[in-house]
């Protein structure tokens, strides 16, 4: 027998979250079926934020990442994602605050894996993956846990 075999029902959860989301990321940017808003290149992901991502890719990671916590959790809509990806927003010498991220960003990430069909609306608000979402997730998962 091959030491190499796949484990059959592989899913997102059995990948850690770093190795997914960058296979994911680098296999969006392949394909091309993305369309990077103009504003990607000097845009910040939150108002708490001096500067714009210094990864060029960052659009990519970040609709990954959207299409793993979607994955994990159905349901969602953009004020929940605006609360996960957000963080301390740093005032000087005042006390720290939350700050939430932008959601033009997290809104655009959500249409395009909609045009992808990875993702759809739910009836009560909120996003959840399709059946070809999910079947690509997997198939992903298991990539990488083949070693691909």
């Amino acid at each position: 027998m091959d030491n190499k075999r796949v484990k059959q029902g592989v899913t997102v959860k059995d990948v850690s979250a770093a190795d997914f989301i960058a296979s994911y990321a680098s296999f969006l940017k392949r394909t091309g079926n993305v369309e990077l808003p103009s504003w990607v290149d000097y845009v910040k992901t939150s108002t708490r934020n001096e500067l714009a991502p210094y990864d060029p890719d960052w659009f990519y990671v970040r609709m990954a990442a959207l299409a793993r916590q979607i994955y994990t959790r159905p349901g969602r809509g953009v004020g929940a994602f605006r609360k996960v990806y957000g963080g301390r927003k740093r005032r000087g010498s005042k006390p720290s605050h939350f700050a939430l991220a932008s959601s033009s960003i997290i809104r655009h990430a959500l249409r395009q894996l909609e045009k992808l069909e990875v993702v759809e609306k739910t009836e009560q608000g909120g996003r959840r993956l399709t059946r070809k979402g999910r079947q690509e997730l997997d198939l992903q998962a298991q990539r990488i846990l083949s070693g691909q």
